[in-house]
């Protein structure tokens, strides 16, 4: 059977290559009111993409800037404790560090790299180490003695949808070695 006989009368023509030339006219006259609906479309989902994206971005952004934050806090932490180490009770030439000695230090450590010094809080303990109890008793900072040097800063992200502020800290300790 041929094959152009199963086909209605309108779609047959006398030319083989252009029988489905009238199916093709029609389908376009259906098509062309669907695409114009959708002109807005993409305007719209390139807005909505962009939000989100942008959205991502600021938030990648934030938690950056909260991770240099706490490298800074931790980093601070341990110079203090260093400096307090080499400036014990038996330091030469009146160098003894003091809690608000250890305070000033780590206020001129955090003077201009970005953060607020006044959300800076320093905590200075000196401990006795274990076993040795002894030691520590008369002067807290003699050699043999541990300072510890707790760091605080108040952290408060940039933008608004990130979580509000709070407390980054970092202990660190060592032994007085003059």
């Amino acid at each position: 059977m041929n094959r152009s006989s199963r086909l209605p009368s309108s779609f047959r023509s006398a030319n083989d290559s252009s029988r489905f030339a009238p199916f093709q006219r029609e389908l376009r006259k259906l098509l062309v009111p669907a695409r114009a609906s959708e002109r807005g479309s993409t305007t719209l989902e390139s807005a909505v993409m962009i939000s989100v994206l942008l959205v991502m971005l600021f938030g990648v952004i934030g938690f950056g800037n909260a991770l240099y934050t706490y490298h800074f806090v931790s980093n601070t932490a341990r110079e203090a404790t260093r400096w307090a180490s080499v400036r014990g009770h038996s330091c030469t030439g009146g160098c003894e560090a003091s809690s608000g000695d250890v305070n000033t230090y780590v206020q001129s450590l955090s003077t201009g790299i970005g953060l607020d010094p006044t959300k800076v809080t320093t905590t200075t303990t000196w401990v006795a180490p274990p076993g040795n109890l002894a030691i520590c008793t008369s002067p807290p900072n003699s050699p043999g003695c541990v300072v510890q040097v707790q760091v605080q800063y108040s952290f408060q992200f940039l933008f608004p949808l990130l979580p509000s502020g709070f407390t980054m800290q970092s202990t660190s300790q060592m032994v007085i070695s003059q």
